[in-house]
């Protein structure tokens, strides 16, 4: 193939990708009662631990204004509490209720053992440049998110 032809296939590839990621949450999201902005935020807070509002803003990439609202509807729902920081009395960061999430894991199962059937079929080489790649393009993700999000 050309690097004209792989780059289609790349940006093809993209978007299959893009698409197969937001219908798999779409589905996950639902069978928790979220829509996948709350269910994507509940996973920055398993991932990175307590944030912020801002920090949530900052990881997600969108406008502090949604993320008072989504929070509202995470708080509401039972899913994420909201605590004083214990030296800023004036901060306030947003924790997840694990309780709230602990019989949701099991619908993760068939996907994580899929992509480990995947991951065994690469060299270590390949996993790395497969990991350099998806960091990379998370990221410029975000920033296209951000100038979107204003």
């Amino acid at each position: 193939m050309s690097r004209d032809q792989v780059l289609a296939a790349l940006h093809e590839a993209g978007r299959e990708h893009g698409n197969a990621a937001v219908m798999f949450h779409t589905a996950i999201s639902a069978r928790m009662g979220l829509g996948m902005s709350e269910e994507k935020t509940l996973d920055l807070l398993q991932r990175l631990g307590p944030l912020t509002a801002g920090e949530i803003a900052g990881h997600s990439g969108l406008a502090p204004a949604s993320v008072s609202g989504l929070i509202d509807r995470l708080e509401h729902k039972g899913f994420v509490r909201r605590i004083r920081d214990t030296e800023d009395r004036r901060r306030v960061i947003v924790e997840i209720r694990h309780d709230s999430i602990a019989g949701f894991g099991s619908l993760f199962d068939g996907f994580v053992q899929g992509l480990e059937g995947l991951y065994a079929t690469y060299t270590d080489e390949q996993l790395e440049v497969i990991l350099d790649f998806l960091r990379r393009s998370a990221e410029v993700q975000r920033e296209a998110t951000a100038v979107i999000t204003g």
